[in-house]
């Protein structure tokens, strides 16, 4: 691993959060130990947690985690997205998450806990206000993916995503907002004066941003580091970030159940075998330049 990821970067503009305010969950070793000052040893529960995860095992992980969860999280692959909604349940006061994804993580479909219908489980907490995605550009939000989405949180205006219009097969401006890569700051700009003075939990998974960008394991989107670092800032200028995680990088799938295997294996895209030494050496440059932003150091 590059000597760059080892500590977390220094910024001297916005609100500064304490380290001991910062946690590395380590599950798959997707980052190395010492990625965060603070550092708690996941990896045993690795295999049973990736992709999916038993509601018992989740209550049972719950209870290991919930004296060392902080605001701020760096865990490994998104396939363990999943746990975002744990990190969240820290909060006591009403918050906004706001969620930088390539995929929408909103199926209504079984596994109950799973990587991609994760953002139902956070909408299931009183503490949160809204979710709102934005970067999508999978298949989920086309047919018949989207047979599949969480209507009822649409209509309430709990949900919101904002996904690239290149990447829907059919864009309705009725059904999604959309935007463009010429559009989107403007569209982003006025979100993020919508929300002034909320408090916000902000998610970022990797897989958001472009394949130059990142190695993960799931397929890429279009969003550039420096997309990722203007976005942050633009809301730190309207609101306050309370909390947050990074996660997404790559490694090597382990699992504890055969169901899970094979859901796993089915739902993935088939992709070109990864060289690891490059995947580091990317992931640790997104790090290196989103974490510092994310946290306000």
């Amino acid at each position: 691993m590059p000597e760059a990821i080892l500590t977390s970067p220094t910024l001297t503009n916005g609100p500064t959060t304490s380290a001991s305010q910062c946690v590395h969950i380590d599950l798959d070793g997707a980052w190395p130990r010492e990625a965060t000052e603070s550092y708690v040893d996941c990896r045993d529960w690795g295999r049973r947690l990736r992709y999916s995860a038993t509601s018992d095992g989740i209550a049972k992980f719950y209870e290991f985690i919930k004296d060392r969860m902080e605001r701020f999280t760096l865990f490994g692959s998104g396939d363990y997205h999943h746990l975002s909604a744990i990190w969240l349940r820290k909060f006591q006061e009403p918050v906004t998450l706001v969620s930088f994804d390539n995929h929408p993580d909103w199926d209504i479909r079984p596994p109950r806990w799973c990587c991609g219908t994760w953002i139902n489980r956070a909408l299931e907490l009183p503490i949160l206000r809204k979710a709102v995605i934005w970067g999508c550009g999978n298949h989920e939000l086309n047919w018949p993916g989207n047979l599949f989405i969480n209507r009822k949180a649409l209509r309430a205006q709990r949900l919101e995503v904002w996904p690239w219009t290149e990447r829907l097969k059919h864009f309705n401006p009725r059904r999604w907002p959309g935007m463009t890569r010429e559009n989107w700051k403007e569209k982003f700009s006025a979100f993020a004066q919508s929300i002034a003075g909320e408090k916000l939990y902000v998610t970022v998974d990797l897989d958001c941003l472009a394949p130059e960008e990142a190695t993960t394991n799931w397929e890429s989107g279009l969003f550039k580091i420096d997309d990722i670092r203007w976005a942050l800032a633009e809301l730190r200028s309207h609101a306050q970030i309370v909390g947050g995680d990074l996660c997404g990088a790559y490694s090597q799938p382990s699992f504890e159940r055969f169901k899970q295997r094979i859901e796993s294996t089915l739902d993935h895209p088939k992709s070109e075998p990864v060289v690891e030494a490059d995947a580091t050496a990317r992931n640790a440059r997104a790090f290196q330049r989103i974490w510092g932003v994310l946290v306000g150091s």
